[in-house]
């Protein structure tokens, strides 16, 4: 069984409990449920420059623990106040080390919109992202049928949410429908073997439409990775691994919002 296959059946099981623990009227009583969502789409097309969603990552099923101290607070802090579009927070916790809980604390706080990045499949989890304090849901077109991005997706705008709908092959383009998914990432990572390759963003970019807004996602470590993006109709990207395993989170922040830059 693929790692993919087997965080999806783990999914399942958290599904199910989720709704027994649960109901989408508990989620809706939440606090944070109906506080004022932050705009990710409006803080991208603030800027000339490539945007830039910052990760928050312990681990990965493919690198095992790429941040070994993961002081979350001291990483946020340093994110929330450096000139990015928004923070990605990884929930999953038995491949990512990641937890929902983790979310609510740093909504608590926030200063920047923040990405739920997790393996969503049912609407239990959208209404449970909203309510630990999520601005934008990931989606990934490989994991859904078409009829079931599009019905997470509207729920998702109907409780305030942005979504970010990811894909890692031209065969999954033809699942979306644009007028719904104005903002779409594209992962350089292999599903399969989890190799990364930059040329993924640069032919399946060109594949999207010109109004949409392009993420590109997983293997941007250096400059001349910029130099590569910026060739393409990117607006955004999203940089985990890198900034997690910095030495120092600060400068390799302050150099990657460098290479971002678009010189006029």
């Amino acid at each position: 069984m693929s790692i993919l296959n087997k965080i999806l059946e783990q999914k399942k099981e958290e599904i199910r409990i989720l709704k027994n623990n649960f109901s989408l009227n508990s989620f809706e009583s939440m606090e944070l449920f109906n506080s004022e969502n932050l705009n990710l789409i409006d803080k991208i097309k603030s800027t000339k420059d490539i945007s830039i969603i910052a990760e928050l990552k312990k681990q990965s099923p493919s690198k095992g623990i790429i941040n070994e101290k993961f002081d979350h607070k001291n990483i946020i802090g340093t994110y929330f106040n450096s000139k990015i579009a928004g923070v990605s927070v990884l929930t999953d916790e038995v491949y990512f080390g990641g937890n929902i809980t983790l979310l609510k604390e740093i909504a608590e706080f926030k200063k920047l919109p923040l990405l739920r990045k997790d393996f969503i499949t049912d609407v239990f989890q959208v209404y449970q992202s909203k309510a630990f304090g999520a601005d934008v849901i990931l989606l990934i077109c490989e994991v859904l049928s078409k009829s079931q991005i599009n019905e997470l997706i509207c729920s998702a705008n109907e409780i305030g949410l942005e979504v970010l709908l990811e894909l890692h092959s031209e065969d999954q383009i033809n699942k979306i429908d644009f007028n719904l998914s104005r903002l779409v990432g594209i992962n350089n990572r292999n599903l399969t073997d989890f190799s990364v390759n930059l040329n993924t963003t640069v032919a399946i970019s060109q594949l999207l439409p010109e109004d949409v807004l392009i993420v590109s996602e997983s293997g941007i470590n250096k400059k001349e990775d910029l130099s590569i993006i910026k060739k393409t109709n990117v607006d955004v990207v999203l940089v985990g691994e890198f900034l997690m395993s910095s030495k120092d989170l600060k400068k390799g922040l302050m150099n990657l919002v460098k290479w971002c830059q678009i010189e006029s």
